[in-house]
């Protein structure tokens, strides 16, 4: 049975070959998560893909010029928003706020890809860097500008940076506050693949597309290897490689697998 797509206020969500697509849609803040209902919209997408065996791969992207632009400058310069109270005010407002994201993204149990169409700054470049696989636009320009306003990267972005492109270069970008091209983020391993705009979805898709034309259960097991490897012991983690491999043999998608390779190696 399959699971209702959720309605969302701030984001629009499709879903097609399995390949589900989350386009944030408020262009005219730049798609800043706060100030916005875009944080609930990126949660309540991840709890459904989780549960909705019919996706094998989320895409997210931006709707506009900008693919993020992080926090809403103008509430932080009144103390308004997300950003009014005193220091347990704002810890408790990030932790039930922005904060889900991060968490929730995490939890995701198929591949994300972020297909980023343009700016990507501060909390906006980490949302790019909570997906698996990241393509640029060469419009985009990527910056982890917390500290150039006197803030820390609040929503976890030390800690995922570090993971994607080590930490001395995570820390120097973090560091300095500034902006890097498309081009320069290619360099630095932020993304995959650089292109011009007009190619941008249609190359996120084709990576899509080939990732969700695999066996979906192992699909998701896969994933879940790959996240869990860099915090395990190899041997922990062979047992769990050998119980998870037990499942994929067990399933008909595996066996559909070999049947269609053993097919075409006969033409």
């Amino acid at each position: 049975m399959s699971q209702a797509v959720p309605e969302l206020v701030d984001a629009t969500l499709t879903l097609e070959n399995r390949v589900a697509t989350l386009t944030l849609n408020r262009h005219d803040v730049r798609n800043a998560l706060t100030g916005t209902q875009l944080v609930d919209d990126i949660v309540a997408t991840a709890e459904w893909v989780n549960h909705c065996q019919e996706v094998s791969v989320l895409v997210v992207t931006g709707a506009g010029s900008a693919f993020c632009a992080g926090g809403n400058v103008k509430d932080m310069a009144e103390r308004g928003g997300d950003f009014a109270g005193d220091v347990a005010e704002v810890a408790e407002r990030y932790r039930r706020g922005i904060q889900r994201m991060p968490l929730a993204l995490d939890r995701v149990e198929v591949p994300i890809i972020a297909a980023v169409n343009g700016a990507a700054i501060g909390a906006g470049f980490d949302l790019a860097n909570m997906a698996d696989i990241r393509v640029a636009s060469n419009r985009a320009k990527f910056g982890e500008t917390f500290l150039n306003l006197g803030i820390i990267p609040g929503d976890g972005g030390a800690w995922f940076m570090q993971r994607q492109i080590g930490y001395q270069r995570a820390f120097e970008l973090t560091l300095s506050g500034r902006i890097i091209t498309a081009e320069e983020a290619l360099a630095y391993g932020v993304v995959l693949e650089v292109v011009e705009p007009d190619d941008l979805m249609a190359t996120a898709m084709a990576h899509a597309n080939r990732i969700a034309a695999q066996p979906p259960k192992a699909t998701r097991l896969t994933k879940r290897l790959m996240k869990m490897a860099p915090t395990m012991e190899l041997k922990g983690f062979l047992d769990v490689c050998a119980v998870f491999q037990g499942m994929c043999h067990n399933e008909p998608e595996h066996l559909e697998a070999v049947e269609r390779l053993l097919a075409s190696m006969k033409k």
